[in-house]
């Protein structure tokens, strides 16, 4: 496991461990709501309720995982897993996580920017899975786990390249290449409702005890002040 330290533009440094999964399955019955799991009661803000809000992209590996990461932090009020970055209309699960599409698995971001920034929102992305593994995060294999930041402007795009410029200043990775695709966004497609917070209501899932809580629970321990107070 590799200490990373991350920059964020004009503050200082931080330390954070890179995310390693174990071993996940992806397979439709392993999806699929397991017996055992308790369901947690979840309450969801309806769309004109998160309109007020801003949006943020990003793909980096399992979105299962990648959703629970950021449902951690402090002014991130909602998020959606989904696929995006590929050119197929409509696409499913079976066409994505099989690899038989251009998509990555992806989340949509609802944060509020007067309790946190975009650019802290791309230190949270960096800094809970490693962007030099090609294509892949841990066993999860295929392009549609590949890294991928995406921009709707200018700002974002200038932010997330300035902090990858950073990254490589600082040698952070020791020399490896930061593979992480900088993408202008286009279109976000939700994903099969059973994915939606799949991690909080499916918590005797295999993948989720072995790969998601040990990935969840790292990313805490490194990013404490990053932390909604009930995450802690």
């Amino acid at each position: 496991m590799k200490n990373i330290q991350l920059i964020v533009l004009g503050f200082a440094f931080l330390l954070a461990t890179s995310c390693q999964s174990k071993t996940k399955q992806h397979t439709i019955s392993e999806n699929a709501s397991e017996k055992e799991a308790t369901p947690e009661k979840i309450e969801k803000l309806s769309r004109q309720d998160l309109s007020k809000y801003e949006t943020a992209y990003f793909a980096s590996g399992c979105f299962w995982c990648v959703e629970a990461i950021f449902e951690s932090v402090r002014g991130v009020q909602e998020v959606i897993s989904g696929y995006a970055g590929g050119t197929e209309k409509n696409p499913t699960y079976e066409m994505v996580g099989s690899g038989q599409s251009s998509h990555a698995e992806a989340v949509e971001v609802y944060y509020d920017p007067k309790v946190i920034s975009f650019v802290e929102l791309v230190q949270v992305f960096f800094g809970s899975h490693d962007p030099t593994t090609l294509n892949r995060q841990g066993p999860d294999r295929g392009t549609q786990y590949r890294s991928i930041a995406f921009y709707k402007n200018d700002e974002e795009k200038k932010i997330i390249e300035s902090y990858i410029r950073a990254l490589k200043e600082q040698n952070v990775y020791s020399g490896a290449t930061i593979t992480t695709e900088v993408t202008a966004f286009t279109k976000f497609y939700e994903a099969e409702d059973y994915h939606q917070d799949y991690e909080r209501k499916n918590p005797n899932n295999s993948y989720i005890r072995n790969v998601s809580i040990p990935r969840l629970n790292r990313f805490k321990a490194n990013f404490g002040e990053y932390l909604k107070e009930e995450a802690h």
